[in-house]
């Protein structure tokens, strides 16, 4: 993606099912258990530059020693740097002989994370300050297992303020800090009631003291405090957790927004965010990995004992299309083949722009997320091409034409031409200060092939999502320009970012959406700027309502924008990104369209950005709010 944006989480747990003596005996390690859950998080490192957390809850420890420990660390080596240190201190405990040669037993006792429950996370943040206190787990810990909880989730909440109050108007004093907070707060009080009343009855009942905890364990239902806990939860989540006492769980919001993948065989079950991560890291095959359902929750007991329960109803699936064009590593093989898809699916288009002339026209692509589009484009343009030379040849053959020379020309010549024409270079330091200097270090982002477009060629670039436009303007398209092409066309694998994200991405501003922008733009210039106050004035309306109707008034701008003329916004676009040198070619922007993405990844339906269509009502309330405050100038996040 040209223009990066934050997007979401990773969520890594490891279960373990047998005695650490097994894994010690079978992988030579006691510690397997902790390796996996390193391997897993580095599988998925793509979905963590802010920060990274690992939490750890040891089975069976007797009262006095600690049963659960937390470690936080911050920045995009916040991963090497968790890990790394805690294999330094094994290292030095092996050494010492302090886990060695009775590691199995001993491991508990010495080793932080020498445990059987192993929650990770990888964070890319979206809200609240982007320091330690906002890295996953979170932690609420009490001298009761049973009332410990650590707590980890890709997601995004579209009322915090409401889950907030919700804890005030109970007596609670919950920080406002983040929706996380919030979430384990909500659950942490559900969990605290079902503890609390066990225990009474076991009190009433005269049992020892020393027998209450497990016994707790053995009754407290997670399910149904989950169940309790979700009532007024909206957003996108797949949340995994786990408490003192050894219960873990994992579950995915009602519509199945965000990603949540399970393994589970006889000796470990595993959560992930990213299906291939379970697959290579403990060997499964695809059709071994469960992929989490809408609403619905693993439960994982402190025996072992597994089960899945429907926590919340469910809902129509409406599975973030993200996933799939940019956020998920590749080498998941339904993501692999909806990306080729999405290429394939700009080739009528781009041979419209060209004039199907192919053979004054490079083929190329912005690296390097959007390297699988570039196969499934440069796939269908060679299939496009056999079908007009066949055609051409039954024709000749027909009509008696067909010489050798008519076949040089045909299978020699108009053949699609691809190279590497652009190169990621550097990572601009932030240090830079100025608007202008910085704009100036942009330009070098991005260098080229030099002596691979002749000039006057058209060149091709195909990136996965055009949202902002500004590495367009400002890097992209100066360093393509360079070689003189006659015609620059820039195609999205996706469509037109239109409206805010509330469910985990970064994008919560119309102002940022080029697309938007364009749209404002040509309403302005037609003269009909009351529009813009028309559906100012019917978002703070909506939001002056206990529930927005799940209506889009801002769709009346795109509208107004699309009847103005054949690919208005695209050809808007074209003008505002179009660069600040010396080029004098032609600029074209070609964007997906949501049927031809719908057919490419038919299993991630999930389109409000593109369409303005939320699944949740805190989804309407976010569009209304980000349109509220785009036309009062005011920044910051809608929801």
């Amino acid at each position: 993606m040209s223009d990066p944006i934050q997007h979401e989480c990773g969520i890594a747990a490891v279960r373990l099912l047998k005695p650490l003596e097994y894994y010690a005996s079978k992988y030579g390690s006691p510690i397997w258990g902790f390796n996996q859950l390193w391997l897993l998080m580095e599988k998925q490192h793509n979905r963590g530059q802010d920060g990274a957390g690992i939490g750890c809850v040891k089975l069976g420890v007797p009262a006095g020693k600690n049963f659960m420990v937390r470690e936080r660390a911050l920045g995009s080596s916040a991963l090497t740097q968790l890990f790394g240190e805690k294999m330094k201190d094994y290292a030095r405990l092996i050494k010492e002989d302090r886990v060695f040669p009775e590691m199995p037993t001993t491991v508990k006792d010495n080793f932080d994370f020498g445990g059987e429950l192993f929650l990770g996370h990888l964070r890319y943040g979206t809200s609240g300050n982007y320091d330690l206190s906002t890295c996953h787990p979170f932690a609420r810990k009490s001298i009761w297992p049973t009332r410990s909880l650590l707590l980890a989730g890709n997601f995004s909440m579209t009322n915090p303020g409401e889950l907030n109050k919700l804890l005030v108007s109970r007596g609670a004093h919950p920080i406002f800090e983040t929706d996380t907070r919030a979430i384990l707060e909500e659950i942490g009080f559900w969990l605290d009631d079902a503890h609390t009343t066990i225990f009474r009855e076991l009190r009433d009942q005269g049992v020892p003291g020393d027998e209450i905890p497990n016994e707790i364990a053995r009754r407290i239902d997670l399910a149904e405090v989950l169940r309790k806990a979700s009532v007024k939860w909206d957003g996108g989540y797949s949340i995994c957790g786990m408490t003192g006492s050894g219960d873990m769980f994992a579950m995915r919001d009602p519509h199945g927004i965000r990603p949540c993948f399970i393994l589970q065989n006889e000796e470990v079950v595993a959560v992930a965010s990213e299906r291939p991560a379970l697959m290579t890291i403990f060997n499964a095959k695809a059709e071994e990995i469960r992929e989490l359902q809408c609403g619905e929750g693993l439960i994982v007991d402190n025996h072992g004992a597994v089960r899945f329960e429907q926590i919340i109803e469910p809902q129509a699936k409406t599975a973030c299309s993200f996933e799939h064009i940019y956020f998920a590593r590749g080498n998941d093989y339904e993501i692999y083949r909806g990306r080729k898809a999405l290429g394939a699916a700009l080739v009528p288009q781009i041979m419209e722009e060209i004039n199907h002339d192919l053979e004054h026209t490079l083929f190329s692509f912005i690296p390097n997320s959007s390297e699988i589009a570039y196969y499934g484009m440069m796939g269908e343009l060679r299939v496009n091409r056999r079908r007009e030379v066949r055609k051409e040849l039954l024709e000749a053959i027909k009509n008696g034409s067909c010489d050798e020379a008519l076949v040089d020309k045909l299978i020699m010549g108009n053949w699609p031409r691809s190279e590497k024409v652009a190169h990621k270079d550097i990572k601009l330091r932030t240090f830079i200060s100025g608007e202008k200097a910085r704009n100036s270090m942009a330009a070098h982002v991005y260098d080229i092939t030099y002596g691979l477009v002749n000039p006057g060629d058209n060149l091709v670039i195909i990136d996965d999502s055009i949202v902002r436009g500004t590495t367009l303007r400002e890097s992209i398209l100066q360093i393509l320009s360079r070689p003189n092409p006659g015609k620059i066309i820039v195609c999205s694998s996706a469509p037109q970012v239109r409206y805010p994200d509330c469910y985990g991405i970064d994008m919560s501003e119309f102002g940022k959406f080029i697309a938007f922008m364009a749209a404002v733009k040509i309403v302005q210039e037609r003269g009909n700027g009351d529009l813009l106050r028309e559906v100012y004035h019917d978002c703070r309306a909506e939001l002056e309502k206990a529930v927005p109707d799940p209506v889009n008034h801002i769709k009346r701008i795109y509208d107004f924008a699309e009847n103005s003329g054949k690919n208005a916004i695209e050809k808007k676009i074209a003008q505002m990104v179009y660069p600040d040198c010396d080029w004098k070619g032609e600029l074209c922007i070609i964007y997906q369209s949501v049927e031809d993405l719908h057919k490419a990844c038919p299993t991630a339906i999930g389109d409000w950005y593109f369409t303005g269509e939320y699944p949740t009502p805190g989804g309407y309330r976010a569009l209304n709010q980000a349109y509220v405050n785009f036309f009062e100038n005011r920044s910051g996040r809608s929801y």
